[in-house]
């Protein structure tokens, strides 16, 4: 499959979302509830689901901006440049005067294992009265990114935006919550790993096949393709069409902290290229192969010419 470079023919995306700087723990295993234990190490790691999406897009080759708010603090300072360094639009990211840029804290274990503590700090105030001072950026694009960990409203909101506008809308629906029905209606694609698709249909899921039947129970209510991602088993796609098991590629995992969204930022590079699910997810795949044998969020994430390679 060939995935190019930025070029006049690639459609433009724009991810709404958030920005948080993570704070990562290194640990020999995650400690339960009244537990002490010495961890290995700590650093800050530029993260968010967001931000961890649009820069992939950017250093992968996409034509991506974003919208969404940081503080004006030096963690702010640092994941704007971050973000700038792969050529991402941050024109539609505000510096909220006296805001405190999004935090989220995250052990990870010896086998690459995390939990997530998010703090949202400025992405709290990512609202609709942004959306609408940044609307010019949503016009200008053909792809529209978004994930919940910004408030549900303007998520929501955003969608309705989009879909007026015929927009191609991906949503990785994570930290996954229960959202309206009418809310999952007409999205092109959504993106849950198995744990979340079990949370927006009400129940546990144990095996293929309830991951099959939840899928379908998505898909009534709308939505047009669901990804859904198994961690080391594969992606499983599911639409009207039908469906397709797309194994997953065999690494030892270091870190598996932006795994996720990896994978969507990859899968949106390969669609606004007009590749097929199919193409897109195997590009997805690939690059989240390789973040996971990697330490760190947008960190991790590998080079358009790695992913080539690896093809």
């Amino acid at each position: 499959m060939n995935v190019n470079r930025k070029n006049d023919s690639m459609k433009k995306i724009l991810v709404v979302g958030s920005l948080n700087m993570d704070t990562v723990i290194e640990t020999p295993r995650i400690p339960v509830p009244g537990e002490t234990i010495m961890g290995n190490g700590i650093k800050h790691v530029p993260g968010g689901k967001g931000a961890n999406q649009v820069y992939t897009i950017g250093k992968l080759g996409g034509d991506v901006s974003m919208i969404g708010a940081v503080g004006d603090d030096s963690f702010g300072d640092a994941m704007l440049e971050n973000l700038k360094s792969v050529n991402v639009n941050v024109e539609g990211i505000e510096r909220i005067p006296g805001g405190t840029t999004g935090q989220a804290f995250i052990p990870v274990d010896a086998n690459g294992e995390n939990s997530i503590i998010v703090v949202g700090g400025t992405n709290s105030l990512v609202d609709e009265n942004l959306l609408k001072k940044y609307e010019y950026l949503m016009d200008e694009a053909d792809i529209v990114v978004m994930q919940q960990e910004i408030p549900l409203d303007t998520v929501m909101k955003a969608k309705e935006m989009a879909l007026a506008k015929g927009k191609t809308i991906i949503v990785d629906p994570a930290p996954a919550a229960a959202m309206p029905e009418e809310f999952w209606k007409d999205i092109d694609y959504i993106k849950p790993n198995e744990t979340e698709l079990g949370i927006l249909i009400g129940r546990e899921l144990h095996s293929k096949e309830e991951y099959k039947e939840a899928a379908h129970e998505m898909l009534k209510k709308g939505v047009k393709h669901l990804l859904v991602t198994l961690g080391s088993k594969g992606c499983l796609l599911m639409s009207e069409e039908g469906e397709e098991f797309l194994p997953a590629n065999k690494v030892k995992a270091v870190d598996t902290t932006a795994a996720g969204d990896c994978f969507t930022g990859a899968f949106a590079v390969a669609i606004s290229q007009g590749k097929s699910e199919k193409d897109a997810i195997a590009f997805a795949q690939k690059a989240s192969a390789i973040a996971v044998t990697r330490s760190g969020a947008q960190s991790s994430v590998p080079s358009l010419e790695e992913v080539l390679e690896s093809l």
